[in-house]
């Protein structure tokens, strides 16, 4: 490609500016590539030309016709309406357009213009509104009498404006793109070249066409990424230096000895799998994934074991610092009279404990780390880290996870998620590790009941918490905010929690959890908790995961509406870990959408992780579904990971047979895609290793 074209500046662009050029900057468009990369959402037909009397009321139709007479007048409130009359010969329109009084100086009688709107009736059609073109040239139009692309927008640019700037883009830098992928798999995959797929992916003749350009591109997209996958996969496929697992197993065999239960043949299978891996010659890269509840956090500590007795420390990163605690206090407790020390560090211990752990850690007195983020700070230093553990991994972005593991000399690499992961996003967010799946729930589990019930049974909710409490159970309320907000009319947890103790439950025991308290005030409310000295525990997000208390029943979230499906899905998961009936209530508000009761009656007919997972990134998109950016990976301009399967399958095929055939992009096939990779992805390869 021509990049000196390609990198001019957006506010270079015939019609955008300094101003406009500003307001392009937060969709992300710095530059002409970006605005040739900005993909229409959709699509809207006008191709379809129709005389005036033969529109259809209630339809979105476009018209030609001259400008017969226009005016300008004020209603009551003052609003200036701009009209217009228009005829094609075979009937009269009226136009109107409100709060738009310049558009007197832009029609002018005895002109012809092309108009596309919905079509209304009153003494006469009407349009509202309408998108206008004059046409002069019908096969130059932009807005109306053709297929025209609706574009995502942000506040100073109209549509009309968008598809102008695009249009002028495309005028400066069509001409100079050049072919991103291999000829051979264009052919293979039927694919159109780059130039003509950003061309037709704005402008097409057709909504197909539209669809084909968009499928071309995010093609690309994918198998780039599938192809930083690759070498990523490779990278860790390759022998090992320094970091040999014994073949004893004294320590697991002790803590399996001392387990009030059996593990699930889901379990040994993981296991054996992940003990395979890190007595092998080469550097385990492994995604441990399993429904919350089946048991991941037993086999990881397992393997934690295994490197330990091999003489290796072993690290476990967790996205929050009650999770973080929570682990900690776990394998104190599991590892009890092993002589292991279990060294925890999180970001709000006091610069004397740090530099304790600190010390631990390098001389190699601490065999096991656990923490936060605050395992990856400079000053952080191990002797000899062999292993490395990162539970609910998607809380972290690629850059986080790289440089946990960058403190150790090659060491082994396990993930834990409790997100029950779409094939689409593990072949693309995990598409360098090998899988080993818990499928099945240890036994006595029983299947959590979950009812979506409506503000006026609240007090009904009451009384059942209140029974459930009375046989000895324990109850959670959820709460979506900390503090009351003027701006969103949502129960805050720190207000309903005096409300609550103090009105509702004056008899109970009610205790409070969120993540702006200090460290040692949220193991207080834990450890009560865990206990059975507080009888219900108002929270916020904050025990999504990893909360583990046998004896709580009850769950109850309020203005459930407002979480993600996999969201509450993790939330009903730290209930029904014993072996009574548990039950987890939606209230959902008063102002709460159809389509919002849909989505939670779809949650509370279903417990199987996978199609909430699946019905959650087609709703919110994979951004939202992880609630936080994977850093380091490209960003996706047009492949929707919800709806674009069978291209990232076919995608990966190619980009996996392209490295295997020539790993390091020297062949003269494979010269433009290592261009593209230099120029587009170095970042990316940097980050995670593969450069």
């Amino acid at each position: 490609m021509t990049r000196s074209i390609l990198d001019t500046p957006a506010q270079y662009v015939k019609g955008v500016g300094p101003t406009r050029a500003a307001s392009l900057a937060r969709l992300g468009i710095q530059k002409v590539e970006d605005l040739l990369y900005h993909v229409p959402r959709r699509y809207v037909d006008r191709s379809q030309i129709r005389a005036i009397r033969d529109l259809s009321v209630g339809e979105h139709e476009t018209f030609v016709g001259k400008v017969l007479t226009h005016g300008l007048h004020r209603r009551k409130s003052g609003e200036p309406v701009f009209h217009l009359a228009v005829t094609d010969g075979t009937g009269v329109i009226t136009c109107k357009w409100f709060n738009q009084p310049y558009l007197a100086r832009v029609f002018k009688a005895g002109e012809e213009y092309a108009f596309s709107g919905d079509v209304s009736y009153y003494r006469g059609f009407v349009m509202l509104h309408p998108e206008y073109e004059k046409s002069q040239d019908i096969d130059q139009l932009l807005h109306t009498g053709r297929v025209v692309p609706i574009y995502r927008l942000t506040e100073g640019v109209s549509q009309k404006q968008m598809r102008r700037i695009v249009s002028n883009a495309l005028d400066m830098a069509l001409a100079t793109i050049e072919e991103t992928l291999p000829d051979e798999i264009l052919r293979r995959r039927d694919l159109q070249s780059l130039r003509e797929a950003l061309g037709e992916v704005h402008f097409p003749k057709s909504q197909q066409d539209g669809e084909n350009a968009r499928r071309r591109l995010a093609f690309e997209e994918l198998f780039y990424l599938e192809l930083l996958l690759a070498m990523r996969k490779s990278k860790l496929a390759a022998p090992r230096i320094g970091v040999r697992y014994s073949e004893g197993g004294l320590l697991v065999e002790k803590l399996l000895d001392r387990l009030h239960f059996d593990l699930t043949a889901a379990q040994e299978r993981a296991f054996s799998e992940i003990s395979n891996d890190m007595r092998s010659e080469y550097i385990m890269g492994r995604l441990l994934q399993g429904d919350v509840g089946s048991g991941k956090t037993i086999v990881a500590v397992l393997a934690v074991l295994l490197a330990v007795e091999s003489g290796f420390q072993a690290a476990l990163m967790a996205p929050t610092e009650i999770l973080a605690e929570q682990h900690h206090l776990v394998l104190k407790e599991l590892l009890e009279g092993m002589d292991l020390k279990v060294v925890l560090l999180v970001g709000k211990m006091s610069k004397k404990e740090k530099e304790r752990a600190y010390h631990l850690l390098e001389s190699g007195e601490g065999s096991i780390a656990v923490g936060t983020h605050a395992l990856i700070e400079e000053d952080v230093h191990f002797k000899s880290l062999g292993l490395v553990v990162v539970d609910e991994q998607h809380k972290f972005g690629v850059l986080q996870r790289a440089k946990l593991r960058r403190k150790g000399f090659s060491p082994d690499f396990l993930v834990m998620t409790a997100t029950p992961i779409p094939r689409t996003l593990s072949l693309t967010v995990y598409g360098d590790m090998d899988v080993s799946v818990i499928d099945e729930l240890p036994p006595g589990r029983k299947e959590v009941i979950t009812r979506v019930v409506e503000e006026e049974k609240r007090e009904k909710v009451y009384g059942f918490i209140r029974e459930e409490v009375a046989k000895g159970r324990q109850c959670y309320v959820v709460y979506p905010i900390i503090d009351e907000s003027e701006k969103l009319d949502l129960k805050a947890a720190q207000d309903e929690h005096e409300r609550l103790r103090g009105e509702v439950f004056k008899d109970l025991c009610v205790g409070l959890l969120h993540g702006k308290m200090k460290p040692v005030e949220k193991e207080t409310s834990m450890q009560d908790f865990r206990k059975g000295r507080t009888d219900i525990l108002v929270s916020t997000t904050v025990i999504e995961v990893g909360v583990d208390v046998s004896n709580a029943t009850v769950m109850l979230i309020e203005h459930a509406e407002r979480f993600g499906l996999a969201q509450l899905h993790q939330l009903r998961g730290r209930i029904g870990r014993g072996g009574e009936r548990s039950v987890c209530v939606l209230m959902s508000g008063r102002a709460t959408s159809p389509e919002a009761r849909d989505r939670l009656k779809a949650l509370a007919g279903t417990t199987d992780g996978f199609k909430i997972a699946e019905l959650d990134l087609k709703i919110r998109g994979p951004g939202e579904f992880f609630g936080t950016r994977q850093h380091g990976l490209p960003e996706l301009r047009t492949a929707d990971l919800a709806g674009d399967s069978r291209i990232l399958v076919s995608a990966r095929d190619e980009a996996f047979r392209l490295f295997k055939e020539d790993p390091q992009l020297l062949k003269e096939s494979s010269r433009k895609v290592r261009q593209v990779f230099l120029s587009r992805y170095k970042e990316s390869l940097e980050l995670v290793g593969a450069g």
